[in-house]
């Protein structure tokens, strides 16, 4: 693969998120939860830093689940028989998605918490 436009940089990266929200379980199941986060969101009428910080905690999980889907497949690519180190990186990769979920899930409590209760 050569150096291409960076159009074309941009068509590869908005293609690889698609791929990994129609084939991933999990990242289908953290987009629902982003939408429905900026629903709540919208529906409580939170203010711009608190939409600010809404912004990052999802980007991080979307992020963070896109990285650990190219890691799987990577390592599958490598190798398809057990190994004590694939299934290490593996593990750290979905280590990566669920810290940054429970993240999330702290932000959510923290700022939709004080608008309900």
């Amino acid at each position: 693969m050569g150096k291409g436009t960076l159009r074309e940089s941009f068509a590869y990266a908005i293609r690889g998120i698609l791929v990994a929200i129609a084939s991933g379980r999990n990242m289908k199941i953290h987009v629902i939860a982003a939408l429905m986060a900026v629903l709540t969101g919208w529906w409580l009428g939170i203010n711009r830093w608190e939409w600010a910080i809404i912004t990052i905690s999802i980007f991080m999980v979307l992020a963070a689940e896109t990285i650990n889907t190219a890691i799987e497949k990577t390592v599958d690519l490598v190798t398809r028989e057990y190994h004590p180190l694939a299934k290490q990186a593996k593990n750290m990769a979905a280590g990566a998605v669920l810290l940054a979920a429970v993240n999330a899930i702290i932000i959510g409590l923290l700022i939709f918490g004080s608008y309900l209760f």
